[in-house]
């Protein structure tokens, strides 16, 4: 693996097999291999998290099923300011108008998280959904592209109800 320290997201790790990358995941997992494939990764990276480059051009391979594989093409496909609306372009792209909760499912298990940017999905509600690295990864990550977020309203307290009381 190949680590790689970015503000709020750090660390990263890579891991690759056959000169292919296959995750990248949040932490620190050691084990530092100096490879060429990981220090292009890296340089991207950086030129990422700069504001030069929004997508990526390494030899990846992810690990997933064939419908995990064509939902993860369409973010690679699209710009930040793509970003799907809420009338469901994206669903229709990947020719599944109504499949809401599996497409989500697959983002979730993309094993290369930034380089496959499924933090640009959002959820068919317009708000931001999940994201396997947490909703504050994603908030991050999109306003890193230049997309405007806005910030999460605050919870309202729910009312404590006495048990028993009677």
């Amino acid at each position: 693996g190949a680590s790689c320290d970015f503000l709020a997201v750090r660390p990263l790790t890579l891991f690759a097999e056959d000169g292919h990358l296959t995750a990248l995941v949040y932490g620190d997992y050691g084990g530092y291999d100096d490879l060429p494939l990981f220090r292009e990764a890296k340089r991207q990276l950086e030129e990422y998290f700069a504001g030069q480059r929004h997508t990526f051009s390494l030899p990846m391979a992810p690990d997933g099923t064939e419908f995990q594989c064509r939902v993860w093409q369409v973010p690679c496909r699209t710009s930040p300011m793509e970003l799907p609306s809420p009338t469901g372009s994206w669903r229709i792209a990947w020719g599944l108008p109504l499949a809401f909760q599996a497409v989500g499912q697959a983002n979730g298990r993309n094993p290369l998280p930034i380089l496959i940017p499924c933090h640009r999905v959002i959820a068919s509600n317009g708000t931001l959904g999940g994201y396997s690295g947490g909703v504050e990864r994603k908030r991050y990550l999109l306003r890193q592209e230049g997309v405007s977020v806005p910030e999460p309203k605050p919870r309202k307290p729910r009312r404590k109800r006495e048990v028993g009381a009677h």
